[in-house]
């Protein structure tokens, strides 16, 4: 009776000595993975991609509240990973390109028959996104987020400039989306056709690498 007494007080030291093993599956579990939450890792140097949400368009409004402005349908936009830490954390990318379909845009300003064209300017420039869904978009150092409108009207052509320090945004499991919603740009340059502010809201998913959804943890 007494030996097994002390060999189980042994074994009970024993086993509250030996720490509690995490599986490595879910220590290393990075923010940003494919196929589900916590699945596989998105790699650094990846590319992601994802057009405008199925139904849903990108506008560039005169105001937060109006609904004067640009509309397009079709928009996608490319980022490569940089940084794809372990979660909870800050995954970071460098956004090389977001493209807007002038055929799918119209404007109902008035005195303006068409869009000629939609460009972003200044790329690339820096993602950040959270385990929280947060997202930021930032310019390089010294520089800013521009986009060139070119607009039809009928006394010609016109350009119109705008510009905004950064961006924000969410990002969404739930669809593997990344949202933003009426971020404010200041026009720089411009006729008096050009409204002076511009809000641009738009929903892209889902979000992919190649051709694998893409989640956030």
């Amino acid at each position: 009776m007494r030996t097994r007494t002390l060999a189980t007080l042994i074994g009970a030291v024993a086993a509250l000595s030996i720490p509690a093993v995490v599986p490595a599956s879910a220590a290393d579990t990075p923010v940003l993975t494919t196929g589900s939450a916590g699945g596989t890792a998105v790699a650094v140097g990846d590319v992601l991609t994802a057009p405008l949400a199925s139904g849903t368009n990108a506008t560039l409004y005169s105001s937060a509240t109006g609904t004067s402005g640009v509309t397009c349908s079709s928009s996608t936009f490319t980022a490569s990973v940089t940084d794809n830490p372990a979660a909870p954390g800050t995954a970071t990318e460098s956004v090389s390109g977001q493209s807007f379909d002038s055929s799918s845009c119209t404007s109902n300003v008035l005195g303006v028959t068409g869009v000629t064209s939609i460009t972003v300017d200044n790329l690339p420039y820096t993602t950040t996104v959270t385990s929280d869904g947060a997202l930021s978009v930032t310019p390089a150092s010294g520089s800013t987020i521009q986009t060139t409108v070119k607009l039809k009207t009928l006394l010609g052509s016109i350009t119109c400039v705008y510009q905004a320090p950064s961006l924000t945004g969410t990002a969404s499991n739930d669809d593997s989306s990344i949202a933003f919603t009426n971020q404010e740009f200041t026009k720089t340059s411009g006729s008096s056709l050009c409204f002076s502010s511009g809000f641009f809201s738009a929903k892209y998913a889902p979000v992919t690498d190649n051709g694998a959804t893409v989640y956030v943890n």
